[in-house]
């Protein structure tokens, strides 16, 4: 399984980076070919030491690297990523990466 996790900060204006993801960027973003599984947080993040938590945190899973590789250089993943500005105001940490179980 490959898996993209962003992270993103806490934005200006909660409510509305709430209406524009998921009424703009999720059905964007669910348009990448090979898109096994999308969740994000349901509530608020913590984080066990205090601090700055992100505002939300999105998980996209496809079968393999190669296929999350290639979603992101298609068209709709380079659509998805062009679209973080329009809403990301508190910034987008995007990590990307292979899963195996232990």
């Amino acid at each position: 399984m490959a898996t993209l996790l962003v992270l993103y900060g806490a934005a200006a204006d909660a409510a509305a980076f709430d209406k524009y993801y998921f009424e703009t960027h999720v059905p964007i973003a669910k348009k990448m070919k090979g898109l096994r599984r999308y969740t994000v947080n349901a509530g608020p993040v913590a984080t066990p030491a205090g601090g700055a938590a992100p505002q939300l945190v999105a998980r996209l899973e496809w079968d393999s690297m190669a296929e999350l590789g290639a979603a992101m250089e298609s068209a709709e993943g380079q659509a998805a990523k062009g679209d973080l500005p329009n809403f990301a105001s508190g910034g987008a940490t995007v990590l990307v990466y292979e899963e195996r179980v232990v």
